[in-house]
Parts: structure tokens; sequence; C-alpha cells
């Protein structure tokens, strides 16, 4: 529920797991922003799924609130590719940073899920009540599973402990710092690559996987780091709460809008042998709505940034290739 105190203000101390990726880059951003101040570890100062290390470090920083947002993540390929490490790795993580923080008197956690761990076929758009209701999509049921397991050790320690730790679930996310690999990214990035890489070569087709016909929401990293500060500093329930923009699309729409954006104007095509995923994946974000956040980057002009970023990236020799993605 929201709540009229300030449970967070600024310049509280925040640790961020998983600073380098996606998430906890435009999360370091916010925070730093907002006048909060942010501890960080690299995976070669701080493996995460190592217990013992993770509390020893958690109580001599004594942080003020941890932002979970270290993950094992990717897209259909690196899931059906990786499921143990997609598995293990993300339960380690969790079990480290959440039962550490708790034993080192971090009064505040926010823990980053996924919209995957709602039910294949939930109803739409899914409210946070629909979450072990029904199947999980196969295709990345193994980090489903982990992801909900970590909602629920939050759930736990809030029960037993009366523990301030609440759980957020974004739904599709894109922006600077994306992973564009083309064995591992999720579908936007993948499509900005595809279409970059269609244009410079000339190429006259463009096939995609699927039908196209799958629907999907897309947020840009920056609005939900903004939804995780006001998290922090506004809510303290046990339900999961849901981010996103409340607005889907399909896949062929997506592609349509990518490649005007890239500039590729050859065809585009749908390989309907290759797997869809789930029909659909949108959130019901009236908890969120009712804290006072809304998302503010359209999706046309996030993408185009977004491209930008990433060709900047690329000229520089900045940006990695990265066949599975890094934990932390």
């Amino acid at each position: 529920m929201p709540r009229m105190e300030d449970l967070l203000p600024p310049p509280a101390r925040v640790y961020v797991a998983g600073h380098r990726g996606l998430v906890g880059s435009a999360v370091v951003r916010r925070l730093t922003a907002d006048g909060y101040e942010v501890l960080t570890r690299t995976r070669t100062e701080l493996d995460l799924r190592d217990p013992a290390a993770t509390a020893a470090f958690l109580r001599d920083a004594r942080p003020d609130a941890v932002v979970l947002a270290a993950a094992r993540v990717g897209g259909i390929m690196a899931n059906s590719t990786y499921p143990v490490q997609f598995l293990e790795d993300n339960l380690r993580i969790q079990l480290s940073v959440i039962s550490g923080a708790y034993s080192a008197g971090v009064r505040r956690l926010l823990f980053l899920g996924s919209s995957c761990i709602y039910p294949r076929l939930a109803p739409q758009p899914i409210r946070e009540e629909s979450l072990l209701t029904g199947p999980l999509e196969p295709t990345n049921q193994p980090y489903a599973l982990a992801k909900i397991a970590g909602i629920v050790q939050v759930q736990s320690y809030r029960r037993q402990y009366d523990a301030s730790y609440v759980c957020a679930m974004p739904t599709n996310l894109y922006g600077p710092g994306d992973n564009f690999d083309p064995e591992s990214s999720h579908v936007l990035p993948a499509l900005v690559r595809r279409f970059h890489e269609a244009r410079r070569d000339g190429l006259e087709e463009v096939v995609l996987w699927g039908s196209g016909t799958p629907r999907r929401e897309f947020l840009h990293v920056d609005d939900l780091a903004a939804a995780c500060v006001t998290l922090l500093r506004r809510y303290d329930g046990s339900l999961p709460v849901n981010v996103g923009c409340g607005e889907d699309l399909t896949i062929r729409e997506l592609a349509r809008i990518v490649g005007e954006v890239v500039g590729y104007e050859g065809r585009i095509t749908f390989d309907t042998t290759k797997p869809d995923g789930t029909p659909r994946k949108l959130l019901d974000v009236s908890l969120m709505t009712e804290l006072g956040w809304r998302p503010r980057i359209a999706l046309r002009k996030g993408i185009a940034s977004t491209y930008a970023s990433w060709r900047e990236a690329e000229e520089s020799g900045a940006a990695a290739s990265r066949p599975l993605v890094e934990a932390q």
C-alpha cells in the first residue's frame, strides 16, 4: 500500500547488486541523481553466488538498502541453451543477497523479478494476484522458477521477521547498456541489431522467429529506475508490484517500428517453425500508478535513443559480445 512517510529519504546508502547490467546501471544513475550514496562491487570483487563473501561484505558495508538487480538473463535461445545456469545462478544470487542483507541488519530491500513469473495463459492484463495460478511458459521456466523463489523468499522474510523487503516485477525492458548479442539478447535489442546489419549489408529481406503475432509490452529502463526509487520510498507490502507502461503491441508491429528507426527498407518475414513464446504478456500497473509513478519515455523515442547509444558503443569498441550474460 502507498505510504505517506518517506521510507528511504536521501542521502541513504544503497547497495546496487548488478550495477553493470541494464537495470542496475539505470538504478545507479537514478539514485545518484536523487542524492543517494550508491555502493557497488564488480564480480571480481564479490561473487554474489558466494553466501559467506556476500554476507561479510554487507556486514562491513552496512547499507541502508539493497537493490537486487543482479541476475542471469537472456532471450529464448539463451534460456533454452543454458537452463541450469539460469536456474542455479539466480537461486544462488538471491539466497546469498537476501539472507545476507537480513543478517547484516539492512532495513530495506528491493528484489527485481520479471513478468515471466506469471502463468503462460494468465488473464490480461496480468494482476499481481495471478502469481502461481497456472503453468509457466516452457521456454523460460527455469529462470521463472528461480525468480518465483526469490519472491517467496522476500515474502517469507516479511512474514517471519517483519523485514521491510519488497518485490518489483518489470515488464520487457530496453535501453542503454542492453545486451545486443545475437545469441542471448531479448527481442527488442535483437531486432535493432538485425535491422542495423541488414541495412548495412544491403539485405532485401530479414527473417524473424515465430509468427509475429505475440503481444509484448516494453518499458524503458530509465522509467523502471524511477519506479524502483518510488518503491523504496513509498511501498511496504507483500504483493510483488508490476512495473510496465500498460500498453502492448505485436512483435510484427514492433519489428516495423524498429525497422523504421534503424532505416531498413527491405522485407520483413516470419519463420513460423520457430517458437513464439507466451502469446501475450501485458501487466496491470494499477498498484504502481497508485504510488504516483508513470512512465515518461515513449517507445519510438526510446528505441531511437537506444539505437544511438548502441551505435556509439560499437564505434568506440565499448560494446561487448555476451553469449551468456554475466550475472553481476
